[in-house]
């Protein structure tokens, strides 16, 4: 496309040079630059794209796009494209190059807290099964109607997420379910794609480190919806908004005020003037099924998920799909089969009685919600593992612990992805928050899972929580390869199954008065064997450090726009320091016995690698 036809995408931004070359590409990172491309000038919270113009013209870039006029000498070498909003700009522009993918596809993003990725994955399910090919952009994975790839961000960059976009339709897909964070809504990474409908599952607190307040979270939220009307290219669009939420419910009103009959709204839940309004509910360990009543009908929705939370998850595919254009009762069939979310209330097996679940759960609300179900169950004991993640929101550490230990008989409090801050602070955080003596912490998520398992009785269920999908953990400057399945799969094949003694046995058991400082009530070696008898990479085991240091990195990505850089401001000195060397010190004061010994492993059977130099951005927006 040549930049004249692509400026008049772009009314407001004002151009000069020769509008005759032709755009082959656009980016907002000057290391992805390559000849004929445009560069789009971002200003981040940590970086400023405008500083490495010069460094994309030094690549080829055809154009550059910025916020900013250029200086004499640049103006003569290189078209300059001024706009006073270049997040919108390169969104456009990237819209305009893929052929303006969204308006070809029935597209539906998800919004809210809680709930998305299990929301969209249904979602694109119920497509599939009407259309044959649908895709799939969110938290765990894109799915572009023929390939799936892993995802780094719950919403991408504009460039990319138009791209992605593209592909969909060149691959034959009909429609498109997609999650919208609150920073892609901010960051206007979704501002050129059209929307049939806008989901919004719920509302609680997170993300107060990035918005500050929940009253600036919700408006983000809203901003998503609000958007709806300002679309070209579509119907009206359908706003589908759960009411049973505090929030959702003012989301209803105030919408239904500042745009009456621009946005059509569709409301789900339990209340009695629902528009797809569920009843019946009947909850067993392998699913749910409850009765849905929309428009003087009724239905039998059967799903493979348990859980009220699930309950709403699965009203909102089904509302969703019906403003795509599906009928209700073809949705309610194809989820009769739906397929299991990754990391999402997942069912990792049963031994000896008992029960191990993996959730991706990591707010309040979510922990609350997944602990609840569980419980629900009816379970001799409830034993959850869970921690929380260094560099986001600290606020909710304590109110995590709070609803953990409230309703759970054991906690077990570890490391979660503790990135730049020490596992031991983040530790005492959450501590502090705890309302029961029933827990103890194990900085080790390794450990704390194997020890969670080992010392559950039969009837116990274990729910391990805050990284579900995840097959890494963030430390310091590093990712190593790390899965909770995987782990809590290899600590149930583990698991004893000799007799306990007498005064071990479940119903004698209790947490009330539980020491967290006496490691002589789990009885390790009793429970695990002396694991320094396993042969080489029989039993695959993860293995970090106790306490991260500094690392001497490069460039790191600034994952708020513009270029990316170390968000601490240049490289980041210092040797790593390994704690691996000597007498390794538990945190109960005498000396640990390290079963680690021989090659290293991580919990999937392979060396321990560290994913530094694939320069891939972390899913920091969900977690």
């Amino acid at each position: 496309m040549i930049l004249r036809e692509l400026l008049s995408h772009l009314p407001k931004a004002v151009a000069s040079g020769n509008l005759d070359h032709v755009a082959k590409g656009v980016t907002a990172d000057s290391r992805k630059v390559k000849p004929g491309m445009v560069f789009v000038a971002i200003r981040g919270e940590e970086s400023d794209g405008h500083k490495y113009i010069d460094s994309a013209l030094k690549k080829g870039a055809v154009a550059i796009v910025a916020e900013a006029a250029p200086d004499a000498d640049t103006s003569e070498k290189v078209v300059w494209i001024h706009s006073n909003d270049t997040r919108v700009a390169l969104a456009t522009i990237a819209s305009a190059l893929a052929g303006n993918p969204s308006a070809q596809l029935r597209t539906v993003g998800v919004t809210g807290t809680n709930g998305k990725t299990t929301t969209t994955f249904l979602l694109q399910h119920i497509m599939k099964q009407s259309w044959t090919r649908a895709g799939l952009l969110g938290t765990i994975t894109v799915d572009d109607g023929v390939e799936r790839t892993e995802a780094t961000h719950t919403t991408p960059s504009a460039d990319i997420l138009q791209s992605q976009l593209g592909a969909m339709v060149g691959n034959g897909c009909r429609g498109v379910a997609m999650e919208v964070s609150s920073h892609g809504i901010e960051q206007k990474r979704i501002a050129a794609v059209q929307f049939d409908a806008a989901i919004f599952t719920n509302f609680s607190q997170d993300h107060l480190d990035y918005h500050g307040s929940m009253a600036a979270y919700f408006e983000v939220k809203k901003a998503f919806f609000a958007s709806l009307p300002q679309q070209d290219g579509k119907k009206k669009p359908v706003a589908v908004i759960n009411s049973d939420d505090l929030y959702g419910a003012k989301l209803v009103k105030e919408l239904g005020e500042e745009f009456g009959d621009a946005i059509h709204i569709v409301t789900y839940g339990m209340g009695a003037h629902c528009d797809f309004k569920v009843t019946k509910i009947k909850q067993q360990v392998r699913g749910t099924e409850f009765q849905l009543d929309n428009r003087g009908k009724s239905y039998l929705v059967r799903t493979p998920f348990i859980g009220r939370f699930n309950v709403y998850n699965t009203l909102a595919a089904i509302a969703g799909a019906a403003a795509a254009g599906i009928k209700p009762r073809d949705a309610v069939k194809a989820l009769a089969e739906a397929p299991q979310v990754p990391g999402r209330m997942e069912l990792i097996g049963t031994r000896e009685g008992v029960t191990v679940f993996v959730d991706y759960a990591h707010t309040p609300d979510a922990l609350q919600n997944v602990c609840a179900t569980l419980k629900d169950l009816g379970p001799n004991k409830l034993i959850t593992v869970f921690g929380c993640g260094g560099d986001r929101d600290k606020i909710k550490r304590p109110l995590m612990a709070a609803v953990a230990s409230e309703i759970s008989d054991l906690c077990l409090i570890t490391s979660d992805n503790p990135r730049s801050e020490d596992p031991d602070a983040i530790i005492k955080q959450i501590e502090a928050g705890m309302k029961s003596k029933a827990y103890r912490p194990i900085p080790d998520r390794d450990e704390a899972i194997r020890t969670a398992v080992n010392v559950a009785s039969k009837g116990d269920i274990v729910l391990i929580a805050g990284k579900g999908h995840e097959l890494y953990q963030e430390l310091a400057d590093e990712k190593v390869l790390f899965d909770d399945r995987r782990v809590a799969r290899w600590a149930l094949k583990d698991k004893p199954v000799a007799e306990l003694d007498e005064e071990e046995k479940p119903r004698e058991r209790s947490y009330d008065n539980f020491d967290r400082k006496d490691s002589s009530d789990f009885k390790r070696d009793k429970f695990s064997g002396d694991k320094s008898e396993r042969r080489d990479g029989e039993r695959p085991e993860y293995q970090r450090p106790e306490k991260y240091g500094e690392r001497r990195v490069g460039e790191q990505g600034d994952k708020r726009g513009g270029d990316r850089r170390d968000s601490r401001g240049g490289d980041r000195g210092g040797e790593r320091r390994d704690f691996r060397d000597g007498d390794r010190r538990d945190d109960r004061g005498g000396e640990r016995r390290d079963f680690r010994g021989g090659d290293r492993r991580d919990s999937r059977g392979g060396d321990r690698r560290s994913f530094d130099d694939k320069r891939k951005d972390t899913n920091n927006e969900e977690k």
